[in-house]
């Protein structure tokens, strides 16, 4: 009787637990310096500031355009000294949100929305007063300033 045998070493081919680690390892850091570059909480707060931009230009024309065809401001808009700064909590010149019923601040419904210069009071981004639109507004003589005291980058207001 003869004796087979055979010894066959049977090789698969793949990955080692050592080449995943390494791959692994390289995405995480590779991960890290994306996000890092990316920097996503700047990237939001340039994206709400961007809204507020928007948002204070439309309340900016719509009341001029209210001036234009009345001849004078809003009857509720206050006066100011002319500067934003100190108007960033819900006072005597915060714009009160639409349909609200604001015990501080004044309401444009009624002159700006209901005569069809704007289509609505925008909100703030990251407004959470209901009653409060998020933005200022304030005529200086002849002139009137809306702004956006919750900017987190820059001042946004508008003049006209």
């Amino acid at each position: 009787m003869t004796r087979l045998s055979s010894r066959h070493t049977v090789r698969t081919r793949g990955f080692t637990l050592l080449e995943i680690l390494l791959v692994v390892a390289a995405i995480a850091i590779l991960a890290g310096i994306v996000i890092v570059a990316i920097n996503p909480a700047q990237q939001l707060a340039d994206t709400r500031d961007a809204q507020r931009r928007s948002d204070v230009d439309s309340l900016a024309s719509a009341i001029s355009q209210y001036v234009i065809k009345h001849g004078s401001f809003p009857s509720d808009l206050p006066s100011s000294d002319g500067t934003c700064s100190g108007k960033s909590d819900v006072s005597a010149y915060g714009i009160c949100a639409e349909d609200a019923s604001c015990s501080t601040g004044f309401s444009l419904d009624a002159e700006l929305v209901t005569e069809g210069f704007i289509a609505g009071i925008p909100s703030d981004p990251s407004e959470d007063n209901a009653d409060y639109s998020g933005y200022s507004a304030f005529k200086d003589g002849n002139r009137v300033t809306v702004c956006a005291p919750l900017a987190e980058n820059d001042t946004i207001s508008s003049k006209r």
